[in-house]
């Protein structure tokens, strides 16, 4: 069963989302969410869902509990998965992973074959690669 609906494409071909269903507290069906390619960037399995102004793109995906807000970008083959967050103005790119309960925040870049997991937390203007 689907839990969003992508919207019509803007100029550089993301997507904006939609609940069709509950998908988690404060995200009920009719929510506006955030900004995918394409469906493979967000599960429809699970309590993953992408917020406000935030992106997923290329072959990144989202996926079980994970949260993606503020204005974060996931992006290149990326994954953010768990109970993991992405916020404010982060990247996560390349082949990079934030799994678990690790948070992504602030400034920070993750990106290469970096792993954020755990109870990890990386914030400010970190860049870890």
């Amino acid at each position: 069963m689907k839990k969003y609906e992508l919207g019509e494409p803007r100029a550089d071909g993301l997507r904006q989302i939609r609940a069709l269903v509950d998908v988690r507290p404060g995200v009920a069906a009719g929510d506006l969410g955030g900004w995918i390619e394409d469906e493979r960037n967000l599960s429809h399995a699970g309590a993953a869902w992408v917020y406000d102004a935030a992106q997923v793109s290329g072959d990144a995906q989202v996926s079980g509990a994970a949260r993606v807000y503020g204005d974060a970008r996931v992006y290149g083959a990326a994954r953010v998965y768990g109970d993991a967050r992405v916020s404010g103005a982060a990247w996560v790119y390349g082949a990079a992973r934030v799994y678990g309960a690790a948070q992504v925040f602030g400034d920070a870049w993750v990106f290469g074959d970096a792993r954020v997991y755990g109870a990890a937390r990386v914030s400010g203007a970190a860049h870890l690669s």
